[in-house]
């Protein structure tokens, strides 16, 4: 794998996204080998839980811009749609510590995880409004279900950025630790899941799950119409424009 770095704890599966250089920005290579990963972690016996985490200083930083800006020819074997549809039929625990900087599926993609511990001073940002686009990951629905309507309305809109004890305020985190406590603290809880009968493990999952997976199934397809009606718009020129010419866009005259 070129995008990710993963180790075996034990029954625990612990997935770096390994693009420090871009702030592990999400490539559609690295969608898919998360995806094949998912999936392949998903059948192995050996695996119990699954961790992701970011190498370096970020988490992730969002969709990889100079990829949209044509910058490769690479083909997608999953993409974007095979990697949710992974993460929603993952059957055992999934575990996502966020180490550092967080934006767009960074953030979206805390609302899909069975538990989330974040460092102190990790951030997460949804930047659609100031991209003039809209949410995705099913974070329309996730969100409001984790924070209550008016702080997902707030999060998603505003753009603003969370910070690890904001999110554990907000419902979006379980715990937030001094950086350094982070992954020490997540792999112990996640070895404590993995000592538990996997089976017990799973069956609780999916009653909690299978409720929500035809509303998250929605939610994808609803968010990406609404993604397709929105790229290329007015508001979606400025905000590229504005960060080619590196000031804030103007929405103003819209």
């Amino acid at each position: 794998m070129e995008t990710l770095n993963m180790t075996d704890h034990g029954a625990v599966r612990l997935v770096h996204l390994d693009r420090p250089d871009s702030l592990n920005a999400f490539s559609t290579q690295l969608m898919d080998e998360l995806c094949d990963v998912m999936l392949e972690s998903a059948e192995a016996s050996a695996v119990t839980v699954l961790v992701l985490t970011g190498a370096g200083r970020a988490f992730t930083a969002g969709a990889d811009l100079a990829e949209m800006g044509g910058g490769s020819d690479y083909q997608a074997r999953h993409g974007f749609a095979g990697l949710l549809e992974a993460i929603i039929e993952f059957p055992k625990p999934f575990i996502i510590a966020v180490n550092g900087v967080g934006a767009g599926i960074g953030a979206t993609i805390c609302g899909l995880a069975d538990l989330v511990y974040m460092a102190d001073d990790a951030r997460i940002k949804a930047p659609f409004s100031t991209l003039g686009l809209t949410a995705e990951a099913g974070s329309t629905y996730t969100f409001p279900q984790l924070m209550g309507r008016q702080r997902a309305a707030w999060f998603l809109w505003s753009s603003e950025w969370m910070d690890g004890a904001e999110c554990v305020a907000a419902g979006l985190a379980l715990e937030s630790l001094p950086g350094a406590e982070l992954l020490p603290h997540v792999l112990s809880k996640a070895e404590q899941l993995a000592a538990l009968p996997l089976a017990s493990l799973m069956k609780t999952k999916a009653l909690m799950i299978e409720p929500h997976k035809a509303q998250l199934r929605a939610s994808f397809a609803a968010e990406n119409r609404g993604l397709a009606e929105l790229v290329g718009g007015p508001a979606n020129k400025q905000a590229l424009a504005a960060f080619v010419d590196k000031r804030d866009p103007d929405f103003s005259s819209l």
